[in-house]
């Protein structure tokens, strides 16, 4: 009789526990790395083809499309958060196999000519997991995932060619293309579909000011004096953090979040949050930003600068020379996108993580190479990052506070709306 009591309380003890283990990872969940998402982070920006990849907007929506499928499954093995498109649960999947396969599946879809790259770190993660009948099903997992978010984004309109031509116009504050570019880059991007905003104009900016108005002449002298290449005016770390920031605002901006994902010893379910977060408030700034951009159709400063005598302010003299420091993008000025990335991704980290968040970080466009810069929080890297805008000579400084002001927006209320703990 005691043998059969104590075989009965042993099997009752270990079906609580099994129980406890399924319906509650509790400390699972907290010990899991975050080690996959960061790496796959990176994986996605080298099979871009890294530093030299050129169309930004489809990296931004690449990016995003990788880390919700990868949030998505993670959450259908252990449901932490609120999912994106994928609703599907199997908590005896392997995390990790899911999380990786739905990276892998994500990338492979959006660029099938880096197969065998992607293959490779798809195979690195799976060898490391000994568990073959979890690793199966979450393998399985991950490709639902990826599949669900890849037929949300079917026929979102991103695939048409990004060469786009317009016709010169000699109407003061009209956008006209700046050498060393003949034509304007993705316009249709505006049309795209957002990933989180209700519509593209959502957060619209404001008309930009009158071209006579004190706003605008304030901001045409600073451009036009500590924006033109070689400028006497503009300081050194002027200079230094205008080339810094230069880089696509999506790459700086995801290696901001590895940077405090890492420092923050975020766990895997808070790491996949984060990043699909930040991607998805990046991509949907910049649809934001190309619908502003569009619809307002503002001349850059080159144009503005060299046709001055046409635009009906004294106080604005022409230099028909005039250069910038940096390259300016073939796009319309107003709003500043990469000001509105910037503030976009530095909302949703400051909700998430605090602002006053301080790291340091390097740049691929950082001179000397290498070099690195310390912020003090996200706000104060999102203010330096619309401000090399204005001292490389490429933007107005109110396109970049317009641009801060709809990033900001737009970061707050995805963070509010999506991916929410479950309750």
């Amino acid at each position: 009789m005691m043998k059969k009591m104590l075989l009965l309380l042993t099997v009752t003890a270990s079906m609580i526990s099994a129980c406890s283990r399924n319906s509650n990872p509790g400390n699972t969940v907290e010990k899991l790395p975050n080690t996959v998402v960061l790496q796959w982070n990176e994986i996605a920006f080298k099979a871009f083809d890294g530093p030299v990849y050129q169309h930004s907007l489809m990296a931004s929506r690449i990016n995003v499309m990788m880390h919700l499928a990868m949030h998505d499954a993670i959450n259908a093995v252990y449901p932490v958060y609120q999912t994106y498109a994928f609703t599907g649960i199997d908590k005896k999947a392997d995390v990790i196999a899911a999380a990786v396969s739905a990276a892998h599946a994500v990338l492979l879809n959006e660029i099938p000519a880096k197969k065998d790259y992607l293959d490779s770190a798809l195979n690195v993660d799976l060898e490391k997991i000994k568990n073959p009948e979890a690793k199966e099903k979450g393998i399985a997992l991950g490709k639902q995932a990826a599949q669900a978010i890849l037929a949300l984004r079917a026929t979102d309109g991103a695939g048409a060619d990004p060469v786009g031509l317009i016709q010169p116009s000699e109407v003061p504050g009209v956008y006209n293309v700046v050498p060393p570019f003949n034509f304007i880059f993705a316009p249709f991007w505006e049309n795209v579909k957002p990933f989180g905003l209700q519509t593209k104009n959502q957060f619209r900016s404001v008309a930009p000011p009158a071209l006579t108005s004190q706003l605008y002449t304030g901001s045409f002298i600073e451009v036009k004096e500590r924006g033109k290449l070689n400028s006497t005016t503009r300081t050194a770390d002027e200079t230094a953090y205008s080339k810094f920031w230069y880089e696509f605002s999506e790459a700086g901006w995801n290696r901001v979040a590895r940077v405090a994902a890492t420092n923050k010893k975020l766990n895997l379910f808070e790491a996949a949050r984060l990043f699909a977060l930040v991607d998805m408030a990046l991509a949907d700034a910049y649809i934001a930003g190309w619908d502003s951009k569009l619809h307002y159709n503002f001349w850059r400063p080159y144009t503005a600068i060299r046709a001055a005598a046409s635009d009906g302010n004294d106080a604005t003299p022409a230099d028909l020379t005039w250069e910038p420091s940096e390259v300016t993008p073939p796009i319309q000025d107003y709003p500043s996108t990469h000001s509105a990335l910037g503030n976009a991704g530095a909302a949703v980290l400051a909700k998430l993580l605090g602002d006053n968040t301080p790291f340091t970080m390097t740049s691929f466009t950082a001179v000397p190479q290498g070099s690195t810069r310390s912020f003090t929080s996200f706000s104060q890297a999102a203010n330096e990052n619309a401000s090399s805008r204005v001292m490389a000579g490429i933007h107005f400084r109110f396109s970049c506070n317009a641009g801060q002001e709809m990033g900001t927006k737009i970061g707050n209320w995805l963070t509010d709306h999506y991916l929410l703990p479950k309750q």
